[in-house]
């Protein structure tokens, strides 16, 4: 995750690995399709996490410098240990005060972080003020609302079962950003041009409801932060709900959800 304010619970990157790192692995090929960010300069990651984007941009150029940033120790620690290339830096930073000159870098991107922040501006204008004019800038987030079918399934089911889990749920899926126009908007006050708004799916497969599950109780995240708060009675009576609503009448055994997420890339203007 991305800054000291940041609303996201980001403590063991193992933990995140398995719950989320997993599929933003499958997610990063997808935005950089989107992104097309040139073929030369160095880049940034903001909001690295657990490294997926930053090591998918850096493995198949190793003539190019790529630096993830991130707020989480513990997620940079696994991301050193999981992605260790040459032209590959993991650095202690916050997205709100980028530690980079203007124009350092030719690109600049950030994978399912802007809904977390808490002052996405600040942290679109660092992300501008670092890349160098006619690059990229570009961000996905999840379409908490309509394109995430594993979190939709937890939070509806918890809300049914308690009033405040809605409420955390309304939180978390209401955000703007978490739509095209709110990306699109936070893009022009940015100040960048060209800027182009696409919708990215990937598949998380599951083995099991176990798979599902376990990854949950990892205490990352919203969902984490949720899961390890609940008294026990209340877990196991989610669990069980939420592993009705994930069967659906079929027996246990592998699962292919959709996940869906906005994307929007822009291009620092030109001085005139």
């Amino acid at each position: 995750m991305t800054t000291s304010a940041s609303a996201y619970h980001a403590s063991d990157g193992a933990a995140y690995q398995i719950f989320l790192g997993r599929w933003t692995e499958l997610l990063a090929p997808a935005f950089l399709n989107f992104a097309r960010i040139s073929s030369d300069g160095d880049a940034l990651d903001v909001g690295c996490g657990t490294g997926s984007l930053a090591s998918a941009i850096a493995r198949p150029s190793p003539d190019r410098r790529v630096i993830g940033v991130d707020v989480a120790d513990a997620y940079l620690n696994y991301a050193r240990a999981r992605h260790a290339l040459p032209n590959l830096d993991f650095r202690l930073g916050d997205a709100g005060q980028l530690p980079f000159a203007e124009g350092a870098f030719a690109a600049s991107l950030c994978q399912l972080v802007l809904t977390f922040v808490a002052d996405p501006q600040q942290v679109a204008a660092e992300m501008v003020r670092v890349t160098r004019p006619g690059g990229v800038v570009a961000s996905a987030v999840w379409d908490f609302c309509g394109g995430l079918v594993y979190q939709r399934i937890l939070w509806d089911t918890a809300a049914a079962l308690d009033p405040q889990a809605g409420r955390t749920r309304d939180r978390l899926f209401s955000n703007p950003l978490s739509t095209p126009d709110g990306l699109k908007d936070l893009w022009q006050a940015a100040g960048l041009t060209d800027i182009e708004v696409g919708s990215l799916t990937i598949r998380m497969n599951y083995a099991n409801f176990d798979d599902y599950w376990q990854p949950l109780l990892g205490g990352q995240g919203p969902v984490g932060t949720f899961a390890a708060g609940l008294p026990e009675v209340a877990r196991r009576q989610l669990q069980s709900a939420v592993r009705a609503a994930f069967l659906s009448g079929r027996a246990d055994g592998p699962r292919s959800l959709a996940a869906t997420a906005w994307a929007v890339r822009g291009v620092v203007d030109q001085p005139t």
